[in-house]
């Protein structure tokens, strides 16, 4: 009889284990807010995160690095999405980054351009305006159109830090999202410009940097230099609802790395 007593003990003692927001028993809403860059690697999450919790809405704002992070500052927002690491001056408002999955930048050219290499100098100098013909680097003889993000997106932030271009480019335009800048370079022969490799289309083709071409492998290896981080942003001091913590906890899990590499980024979690 004791023996049966310990053994339902024990039995009650796990079931107790299991966290409340365990896979399929939580419900209520998770709201992330920010870069356009992690729209398919969040979305894709999001989507299998819904269909193993079938009473949670989640639901995903593309408005922007830098809004995301404000929206999470304000509490707008659940968890904020970053294409770049937080600045000193976030974190000492009290907000913690966790990073979900590492993410390259291609440089980006129309597939008509015969332009296939450029080193990361060349690269600086294009943005910048010392190189300003395709012929100085092996193309046509056509002046070079420069594409970018606009003024807080985390793809710029991370494209003219890598470069060391910071307030230095010469843009011909400046656009509010990733897709602008794919369409755009897509439907321009003489265009350049730079988006998330995990949004990269047919419609445009990305050059190799240095002899290196941008992929899941030579971004995991580091052998591909134009890189930046795709983080969560949340607030240090406010917890997160049930719902909100079991995709965050989940999305750095091993279990959710199938599904980030499949959306075309490399997931932190090994």
């Amino acid at each position: 009889m004791k023996k049966i007593v310990c053994i339902i003990i024990a039995a009650l003692a796990v079931v107790c284990a299991v966290p409340a927001f365990a896979a399929g028993n939580i419900s209520g809403t998770v709201a992330t807010d920010g870069s356009t860059s992690m729209e398919k690697v969040i979305g894709a999450l999001g989507e299998q995160f819904e269909i193993d919790n079938s009473g949670v809405k989640f639901t995903y704002n593309p408005t922007g690095s830098g809004t995301g992070i404000t929206a999470v500052s304000e509490g707008r927002c659940d968890i904020g999405l970053s294409s770049r690491s937080l600045k000193d001056e976030e974190k000492e408002k009290g907000l913690t980054e966790t990073v979900v999955a590492l993410d390259g930048i291609a440089v980006i050219v129309n597939p008509a351009n015969p332009v296939s290499d450029i080193d990361l100098e060349t690269i600086a100098k294009i943005y910048t305006g010392e190189i300003t013909n395709w012929k100085e680097v092996g193309g046509e003889d056509a002046e070079i159109v420069l594409i970018g993000r606009e003024a807080g997106s985390g793809t710029r932030d991370g494209f003219e830090s890598i470069t060391n271009t910071s307030e230095k480019c010469a843009y011909r335009q400046e656009l509010t999202s990733t897709g602008d800048v794919i369409t755009t370079v897509a439907g321009n022969p003489s265009a350049i410009g730079y988006a998330s490799l995990a949004s990269v289309k047919n419609t445009v083709k990305a050059i190799s940097v240095g002899g290196v071409a941008p992929s899941e492998e030579t971004v995991k290896d580091g052998s591909y230099v134009v890189q930046r981080p795709f983080i969560m942003v949340t607030k240090a001091d406010t917890a997160l609802s049930d719902a909100a913590q079991a995709f965050f906890d989940w999305a750095v899990s091993k279990e959710a790395a199938e599904i980030i590499s499949a959306a075309g980024a490399v997931p932190a979690a090994e």
